[in-house]
């Protein structure tokens, strides 16, 4: 009778330890294949939003202008609990004419696609916009006419080759970058404080996104607008 019970016992085969390792890896690894092109197509997704953002701040900037006859100043205030963060100065005469887009003015998104909103005074500014606008045709000379020059200062956007992709009869009147991805500014955006800024096509080394306003744009809206003659 033991060895009838026994006969008939059948066996249950399983995985074994190394068998479930081996595929633990092998889904392991599908998974990482599946996720390179996912966080490719999000980076590809938040860069076209910053460009759109970019070009709304554009718009804005011209519209701020065709109704102030100026441009606005910077937005410097550290704080973000203190009064007036988020909006222009009162004043942005060189060489304070650099600073962040005041959002809050021209009522816009205040960072780009990879940045974080700041809550605290000590918090770093990832993906603030960054605003530069020349100071003859800022709020210290409001509003600014046709004959306005430009003064000592002529602000230059260049490419990493050193080509100037600027004329000094167009100089621009308004630069805004991001930051990219890395949130740092790069190339010749991360210099010391001076007139140069760079515009390119995203690379390991430069992925800055830049827009910048002319003059001669900015004189065509206005008289278009019926502001000036």
């Amino acid at each position: 009778m033991s060895m009838s019970i026994n006969n008939q016992r059948t066996c249950h085969p399983g995985f074994t330890l190394v068998e479930m390792a081996v595929v633990l890896v092998i889904v392991g690894l599908m998974l990482g294949g599946l996720m390179i092109p996912l966080s490719a197509q999000l980076d590809q997704q938040r860069f076209y939003e910053t460009r759109k953002n970019l070009d709304e701040i554009k718009e804005a900037l011209m519209g701020f202008t065709v109704i102030h006859g100026r441009f606005p100043c910077p937005a410097t205030q550290t704080d973000p609990v203190v009064a007036g963060y988020g909006e222009e100065d009162a004043n942005c005469t060189a060489p304070a004419a650099e600073g962040y887009l005041p959002w809050k003015t021209l009522g816009l998104r205040e960072i780009d696609s990879w940045g974080k909103v700041r809550t605290a005074n000590g918090d770093p500014w990832d993906g603030y916009w960054r605003y530069r606008v020349h100071p003859n045709f800022s709020n210290s000379v409001a509003p600014f006419a046709i004959s306005t020059t430009f003064g000592a200062t002529t602000l230059i956007v260049r490419n990493s080759a050193g080509n100037n992709l600027t004329t000094n009869a167009e100089s621009p009147l308004a630069i805004v970058y991001s930051t990219g991805k890395n949130l740092n500014p790069e190339g010749l955006n991360a210099g010391a404080f001076d007139n140069i800024y760079q515009s390119d096509v995203p690379t390991q080394n430069f992925d800055d996104i830049t827009i910048w306003i002319s003059r001669p744009v900015v004189i065509n809206r206005m008289v278009t607008a019926g502001q000036l003659p």
